[in-house]
């Protein structure tokens, strides 16, 4: 497959910041035994385990309860089930959920500012992701209001807080990679290559729960202070 830097044409904006904080948590987790890479050189993927406590996780997935609606996308969707998980902010402001955040703030270097509110996500059976990007397209009708308040998404943190009985891997599908969910997990990746542009190689997926319910929360880092 062609490298990432030959399917963009023109300027890519926030290039510089995406570079510059790609090259400071590559580094910062290169440092870090507990972070491993997951085995592709076609994109960053880091896992780490036990990330969060299993008491934790269950304050967590009780968050996530009292504020789950059904999910929404930017755009693009292309059938009714491209997202069909239940979602919502957790309060920002929490105490708890200030600890939580600042947890991975602290292991992947970054300003707190920079990080979006903790999203939670529950998936009931049947219920998916289909493959998707988490940086913004230039061409969407999204753009500029994102670009305004945060610019691009440059790492996206995600927290597993159950075990699944069946399905519910996240995949990436370009790449080849599943990923089992594990009780406090941390799967983070980020989101362009090492020269600044988003990388496609990042599509990935949440895969259909077939048995239980899949608990997670996501929280996504822009290049500057996200409004």
């Amino acid at each position: 497959m062609a490298d990432t830097n030959t399917r963009h044409s023109g300027k890519i904006p926030d290039q510089g910041a995406l570079r510059a904080v790609g090259k400071r948590v590559r580094e910062r987790l290169a440092d870090n035994p507990a972070a491993y890479k997951l085995p592709t050189d076609r994109a960053e993927i880091w896992a780490v385990g036990a990330f969060y406590s299993p008491a934790e996780c269950e304050r967590l997935r009780d968050m996530i309860d009292g504020v789950a609606r059904p999910s929404s996308v930017y755009e693009g969707a292309e059938d009714d089930d491209y997202r069909t998980s239940s979602s919502g902010d957790v309060d920002r402001d929490d105490p708890f959920v200030r600890k939580i955040s600042r947890r991975i703030d602290d292991f992947l270097g970054l300003d707190s500012g920079w990080g979006e509110a903790i999203q939670g996500q529950r998936y009931l059976p049947g219920q998916q992701f289909k493959p998707h990007h988490d940086w913004f397209h230039q061409d969407s009708s999204y753009w500029d209001r994102e670009m305004a308040r945060g610019g691009q998404r440059c790492i996206t943190a995600m927290a597993f807080l159950n075990d699944v009985e069946e399905g519910g891997t996240t995949d990436f599908t370009e790449v080849g990679l599943s990923v089992t969910p594990q009780t406090g997990a941390l799967l983070v990746w980020n989101n362009a290559d090492a020269d600044g542009v988003p990388n496609l190689d990042t599509m990935h997926a949440g895969t259909p729960v077939i048995r239980g319910v899949k608990y997670i929360f996501t929280r996504w880092y822009r290049t500057r202070d996200w409004n």
